[in-house]
């Protein structure tokens, strides 16, 4: 398994695509349920093998990425060769980004000496979605970009 099997809720919501997966592995409902029973290592590698697919299709789209913790935000734009970052750092120890409180301080102090910017960008490596998965496993979520996109007007 390349990257990590969907969750059972996941799964729930994908059930006619699952349905359709397994149609193409020429499996109908019946078979499936005898998999289940039966073959149960069989069935499971049947559901990480539609998870992959399910993620490269997921990871092959997203455009941003966004990590953000108390006292950074780490801001992601996937591009075609290459992820560019925008890391914004909060030198406020009592300043909690997380926090609605946190963040409203950020819009009125963004100027600040209190905040530091840093841009850098990376080339993928050979395995481009991997790359991407990588930064969802260490806590960044898919985004539209709108926080990306202003602070790239900001500081660019």
């Amino acid at each position: 398994m390349k990257y990590t099997r969907l969750t059972k809720e996941q799964l729930e919501e994908l059930h006619q695509e699952f349905i359709n997966f397994l149609a193409t592995q020429s499996i109908t409902a019946d078979e499936w349920e005898t998999l289940k029973r039966e073959k149960p290592h069989v069935a499971e590698d049947e559901l990480d093998v539609f998870s992959d697919l399910i993620w490269e299709g997921v990871l092959s789209k997203i455009e941003y990425l966004e990590n953000i913790s108390a006292q950074h935000m780490y801001l992601f734009q996937l591009l075609e060769k290459e992820i560019k970052l925008i890391s914004v750092k909060v030198l406020n120890p009592d300043i909690d980004l997380t926090t609605k409180e946190g963040f409203a301080w950020f819009k009125k102090n963004y100027n600040s000496d209190f905040v530091e910017y840093l841009t850098a960008s990376k080339v993928y490596s050979e395995d481009k979605n991997l790359d991407k998965f990588n930064l969802i496993k260490q806590g960044a979520v898919i985004t539209k970009g709108e926080l990306y996109q202003w602070f790239d007007q900001l500081i660019g």
